[in-house]
């Protein structure tokens, strides 16, 4: 069977989802010598970087699942998911969803004592963990207190070690089965989880992979995303259905460590978040082979001009023109706005070195979403060109929150979920992002600060500036603005930079201005995804401005609010993915 005729019998498939991909192919007579997973660990006996076949990954799935039955997990029990590799994440993943068990899959960064009271609220039946997170969780306050014996503690060292010929039949899903739970980074330390099931997560796989041709730069996938989330999942399923080679790396955010990998593997596509582009925005891509990459994909938060632009001078990839199809040097840039809620970007725009449609522009919509712009206090759709709440309908989205109907519910407006992000519309139908509703600052008078367009304004006017991360305060005595930079390696971090930064913000946020300080790579309080966390950055504004006349913002940030990063995306904080 052609790869035009497995798609096509994938995409009239309608048993076919988010949780039974694996089974599916085999099902459908797909070769168990094709292209399975490539993982950076080990695998059993096979060694890290060998490329799995299909018939290869279905072994270790299945001796896992025969494993796991045997300590009496079972269809609908919640089984955490805290482990290191990409590797054990997807075994695990499979696994468990064979046996129609729930694996709710945490990111490797999450603090232990965060990570032991979001497993408690899980109510979870037991756990799959390696010996770094076990330590992690007996230091925390809590020690391995979980709601479950420690015997549900399981080892996923030791999981590989069931028979794969005594596997059970593979449970067979209903569309609304919960087949995942992903956590957001959270807005102040505690993840949200986030309910998968079955049909949410594979709405934009069988509209937009499997019933239309395979998309250029997706022959050979290298992905830099998260693991444990939702954008990895559909990474791992749209690979397979599209019988794409896969290599996933497990620290996605380390950038010389994707470069080289990009060297090594040669990958037509790289999948990776805004925070990923960041990190190589740092490295000089002319120097490096990375001629392979035709596709950069982008989901999550939007990602910057500057380092879109940056990935698109590099790659090379094939151009129609009146004279043919030619290879030309340069990349296409897949760009969106997606959430662990979402289920799958609900928008989309593909740039190039000629395209100019920037200012974080996130494009026009799927097919599948219905999105409407609604004014945060009436939750009346507001004209073209106006600011409005984002609110989406779409069978993509997921059901809500697993334990919490609370938040479930405060999310729902009209029918429509609210993503909060604040957006425009222009005559065109493209779409603008300009902030999360949690970051934006009402300034009075209609004039409102919006800190994630300050910062691409920043990023555009300063080219020696890699990174910022804009954060406003609202004070008794109005709003005050610091801004803080972290630039390339060639700029003076002694120079005055406030009259650039001033001179790129709009005369109503350059009116907030305080200060602006270039500091190192490790002065910003990120979450797990290596996303800026405004929220406490706020908190931590507001409890040295009590301490102190002069605060110094970026300073000591507390070690329990997640990891320190100098990369600093859109700063999203409460955008899983």
């Amino acid at each position: 069977m052609t790869g035009t005729g497995i798609r096509a019998a994938l995409a009239a498939d309608p048993g076919l989802g988010a949780g039974n991909v694996l089974h599916k192919l085999i099902e459908h007579g797909v070769p168990l010598d094709g292209p399975g997973v490539t993982f950076d660990t080990a695998v059993d006996a096979h060694p890290a970087g060998h490329a799995l076949t299909l018939g290869e990954l279905r072994e270790a799935v299945a001796a896992r699942a025969v494993w796991l039955s045997r300590q009496g997990i079972g269809p609908r029990d919640p089984v955490a998911v805290y482990v290191t590799s990409a590797a054990d994440c997807f075994l695990h993943f499979m696994a468990l969803t064979w046996l129609g068990a729930i694996p709710a899959l945490m990111n490797p960064n999450l603090p232990g004592d965060v990570a032991a009271e979001y497993i408690r609220r899980l109510r979870a039946v037991g756990l799959l963990t390696d010996a770094d997170h076990r330590r992690l969780l007996a230091r925390a306050d809590r020690g391995l207190e979980l709601g479950f014996a420690t015997e549900a503690v399981y080892d996923v060292a030791v999981t590989g070690a069931g028979d794969p010929a005594a596997a059970p039949r593979p449970y067979r899903h209903a569309d609304d089965d919960p087949i995942a739970i992903t956590h957001s980074s959270g807005t102040t330390r505690m993840p949200t989880a986030v309910t998968q099931t079955h049909g949410n997560l594979f709405v934009g796989t069988r509209l937009l992979r499997l019933r239309k041709p395979r998309a250029r730069g997706t022959e050979r996938i290298l992905s830099a995303l998260p693991a444990p989330h939702a954008a990895g999942i559909m990474a791992v399923n749209h690979a397979l259905c599209n019988r794409s080679d896969l290599l996933y790396l497990s620290r996605p955010d380390d950038g010389p460590a994707v470069v080289d990998a990009i060297e090594r593997w040669r990958p037509t596509g790289v999948f990776g978040f805004a925070v990923t582009w960041a990190e190589l925005a740092r490295i000089d891509l002319s120097q490096r082979a990375v001629d392979s990459v035709s596709l950069w994909y982008n989901t999550g938060d939007c990602a910057h001009e500057p380092h879109i632009r940056h990935l698109v001078a590099a790659g090379s990839y094939e151009k129609v023109t009146r004279e043919g199809v030619h290879r030309v040097p340069g990349s296409m840039f897949v760009d969106g706005l997606g959430s662990s809620e979402m289920g799958h970007n609900a928008f989309h725009i593909t740039h190039t070195p000629d395209t100019e449609r920037y200012g974080r522009c996130v494009g026009r919509t799927h097919d599948f979403a219905e999105i409407k712009l609604l004014d945060p206090a009436t939750g009346e759709e507001v004209p073209v060109g106006e600011v409005g709440l984002c609110g989406m309908k779409s069978p993509s989205l997921s059901p809500g929150y697993w334990n919490d109907s609370a938040n479930t519910y405060r999310n729902r407006r009209n029918g429509y979920y609210l993503t909060g992000d604040l957006l425009y519309r222009d005559e065109e139908g493209y779409y603008y992002h300009v902030d999360r509703m949690v970051d934006a600052v009402d300034l009075g008078g209609g004039r409102w600060l919006y800190t994630a367009m300050s910062e691409e304004r920043i990023l555009k006017t300063c080219p020696d500036v890699l990174d910022c991360t804009v954060v406003a305060v609202p004070t008794e005595g109005g709003v005050v603005t610091d801004v803080l930079l972290t630039l390339h390696p060639w700029a003076d971090p002694h120079d005055d930079w406030e009259p650039a930064v001033r001179g790129a913000l709009t005369d109503a946020a350059a009116a907030t201005l305080r200060s602006v300080l270039v500091i190192g790579d490790d002065r910003l309080v990120v979450g797990p995804t290596g996303k800026v966390r405004k929220f406490l950055m706020r908190q931590r504004y507001v409890t040295d401005s009590v301490a102190q006349d002069a605060p110094d913002p970026a300073s000591d940030p507390d070690p329990a609010s997640g990891t320190i990063s100098g990369t600093a995306s859109d700063a999203q904080e409460s955008r899983p993915l």
